[in-house]
């Protein structure tokens, strides 16, 4: 029911929800390409925090969409062009929208120690990949001409542990603050019960 008293129409209803999606999903977007395009501490961006978020929170594909859009729209406005390392990237994004998944659960109970946990596993998984990834690439497509020896491994994750502690930062803070603003938002929009 409406304050007026009379009942929206279910289609209406429905309308609306997806206007309040499609805005949500364009507005997270315009966060993470800002937030790749804005000068910032290596890997402090809110795209993995905003991978759990949709992960969470919206329904069916559109959560690997946005993420997805995200990650192209920056990176042609950065200029990147796909290397060997993008698949692994963007992989690890999505395995985060998975982790979002895992936060919204069949019990639909999330809890801060599960995001926090979602958020580090997230960042621990982007590092082991996406530096593994690194490495195993050919002479020719990686200028760091890390040796394809156990010992060439481990100083290409020595080399990037400043990048690990920069994503973990920055992943803890995007996710607690769009986790935060959501929880936030929808408390206060929760119905008051008068005694």
């Amino acid at each position: 029911m409406t304050m007026a008293g009379a009942a929206i129409p279910r289609h209406l209803k429905t309308t609306m929800t997806q206007d309040k999606n499609t805005t949500l999903i364009f507005g997270l977007i315009a966060l993470a390409v800002a937030g790749r395009l804005i000068p910032h501490p290596d890997n402090f961006t809110p795209l993995a925090g905003m991978a759990l978020f949709v992960g969470a929170l919206l329904p069916g594909w559109r959560a690997a969409a946005a993420v997805l859009a995200a990650l192209v729209v920056s990176d042609v406005m950065l200029g990147f062009t796909p290397d060997h390392a993008s698949v692994a990237i963007y992989g690890c994004f999505l395995a985060s929208v998975a982790l979002g998944r895992w936060l919204a659960g069949s019990d639909g109970e999330r809890t801060w120690m599960k995001v926090g946990m979602a958020a580090l596993g997230g960042s621990l998984l982007f590092f082991i990949i996406t530096n593994f990834a690194v490495w195993l690439a050919p002479h020719a497509f990686n200028d760091t001409n890390y040796a394809h020896t156990l010992d060439g491994l481990m100083e290409c994750y020595a080399m990037a542990l400043p990048f690990l502690r920069n994503a973990i930062a920055g992943d803890l803070f995007w996710t607690a603050m769009l986790f935060g603003l959501y929880d936030l938002a929808w408390s206060r929009m929760k119905p008051v019960r008068l005694v």
